[in-house]
């Protein structure tokens, strides 16, 4: 849903430049009745999460950051590398792979690969998204980093570089060790960045069969064949685990992501899920409230080649409120006062902070849309004179107000 934006005013300052913004969706004929919230469902479960995938806003949560069995949860950790080593152009999907006797003996959920043989990386990666193959796991994790242990330390050195903070990996399987261990919000955040990173990828998650060996097996997320909206992503389950699920679905333009950990059965992980989406899609909307590259503001610069420099957004700004609270948004822009050239693309200038009320929701960087050069000797004398005289001004002018 796009909102549109009206300016209310504009303040100069010399400490500061601000914008205040009113973002109000349209039409807009009357006030609509707010939504009333309930208490969101408690779930049977150790720990849940309910996230959108767009604006990074946690909706719902339960004990997110205890710290657990992932169990074959960890799979998302093993795709995810496979994927960025794709995008990379390190690997290609016809690749392929020789798997060894470890790989093969590999105990637990299969995708039934044989020793000796070569399988290429994209049924490697089916086999372990969809069929949940320990010895596909380990067949990438030794083709990717010569072994398991390696690759697990790979795997938690990305796990460090996505912020996972209560995620620590020993093998790429999930299978049960010592010190292996994640959380519902880590898996989530593991879960936006597979969505959102690599895009092209994602509709393995959504595929509710695989055959390999003349064997057939279907996905173990169940939602998949209850919920058109549900595309992904993975299920897990030891005795030590119990049964989980990261699950993600798009209704509209809005994409939630939740994570249940710890339940006791293959339904309950599905029903308790349910809930979740349920609940969210329900009583909460995503909005966009700016696309990336859009100019937002064009304050002026001082001994540059040029006197106003294009400000906006690196990445498209959503977020995610109460149902018909939309109107409560507002945004200000603070744009870092005494701009200097030279300025490249992408520094930033300021920052933009959206408010749901008197609620802070969201703070995002300004940054510059173009470069501006430094002007010639003439031109930055010059600018230098005026920008004196211009704060003066401004400072007396805030002095007679005060």
């Amino acid at each position: 849903m796009k909102v549109f934006v009206a300016v209310l005013s504009a303040i100069r300052h010399p400490a500061s430049l601000c914008l205040c913004l009113l973002l109000a969706a349209l039409p807009a004929l009357a006030q609509p009745i707010p939504t009333m919230i309930p208490s969101p469902p408690q779930l049977a479960a150790s720990s849940w999460i309910l996230m959108d995938a767009n604006s990074g806003r946690i909706l719902v949560d339960h004990n997110a950051d205890e710290r657990l069995p992932p169990a074959s949860l960890t799979k998302l950790m093993t795709a995810y590398l496979v994927e960025r080593e794709l995008d990379r152009g390190n690997i290609a999907l016809d690749d392929m792979v020789d798997i060894s006797e470890k790989a093969w003996r590999t105990g637990g959920s299969k995708m039934f690969i044989e020793v000796g043989t070569e399988v290429s990386v994209e049924q490697l990666l089916n086999g372990i998204i969809i069929a949940s193959g320990n010895d596909a796991s380990v067949a990438m994790a030794e083709y990717l980093a010569g072994g398991d242990a390696p690759f697990a330390d790979m795997m938690n050195q990305h796990a460090t570089r996505l912020g996972m903070e209560n995620t620590n990996f020993v093998n790429a399987t999930g299978l049960p060790g010592d010190n292996h261990y994640s959380s519902a919000r880590d898996m989530a955040l593991l879960a936006q960045h597979i969505i959102n990173d690599y895009p092209e990828h994602y509709a393995i998650y959504a595929e509710k069969e695989f055959s390999f060996n003349d064997i057939n097996q279907p996905n173990r997320n169940r939602l998949l064949w209850r919920d058109p909206s549900v595309d992904g992503l993975k299920t897990g389950w030891t005795t030590e685990a119990g049964y989980g699920l990261v699950a993600s679905a798009k209704r509209d333009d809005m994409r939630l992501i939740s994570v249940v950990m710890g339940t006791d059965s293959e339904e309950a992980r599905a029903q308790e899920t349910q809930k979740l989406l349920s609940y969210g899609f329900r009583y909460f909307e995503t909005l966009e409230l700016y696309e990336r590259g859009a100019v937002l503001n064009t304050p002026r610069v001082w001994g540059g080649d040029k006197n106003e420099l294009r400000v906006g957004v690196g990445q498209d700004i959503h977020m995610t409120v109460p149902r018909s609270r939309n109107t409560e948004l507002t945004a200000r822009l603070d744009i870092w006062p005494d701009l200097m050239a030279p300025i490249s693309t992408g520094d930033q200038v300021g920052t933009l902070e959206v408010r749901l009320g008197d609620e802070a929701v969201g703070e995002r960087s300004l940054v510059a849309l173009e470069g501006i050069e430094e002007g010639g000797i003439f031109k930055r004398l010059f600018d230098q004179v005026q920008r004196f005289f211009t704060n003066l001004f401004s400072n007396l002018v805030g002095d007679w107000f005060n």
